[in-house]
């Protein structure tokens, strides 16, 4: 059984027991999130397809970690123009490890 599940304005398809690393989400260490934005669920050849969401399906996930990601460097530059403008980017990530799909 896998379920396709929106978040952060990214898809993800998850299975029970799977880790997935979304964008940050509110929540502490420990609490378990109920995400109700599915957008397709499959159990064996039996397969719903929502337009937009499933109704009545639900992932259930522990929240296990938050931490900042990888650095993105954004560089600016303008030839001729004495312009050069360098930045950092880190995003803030939630790790989920998927429990349970219920619908």
């Amino acid at each position: 059984m896998y379920a396709v599940i929106r978040t952060g304005g990214k898809q993800y398809r998850v299975a029970p027991g799977d880790t997935v690393e979304v964008e940050k989400l509110s929540g502490a260490i420990g609490d378990t999130l109920t995400l109700s934005d599915v957008l397709l669920v499959a159990d064996g050849d039996n397969v719903r397809v929502g337009q937009p969401v499933v109704e009545g399906a639900t992932v259930t996930a522990k929240l296990t970690g938050q931490y900042k990601g990888t650095k993105i460097m954004v560089f600016k530059y303008r030839p001729k123009k004495r312009i050069r403008v360098r930045k950092g980017h880190r995003q803030f990530i939630t790790r989920l490890q998927i429990v349970s799909i219920e619908g």
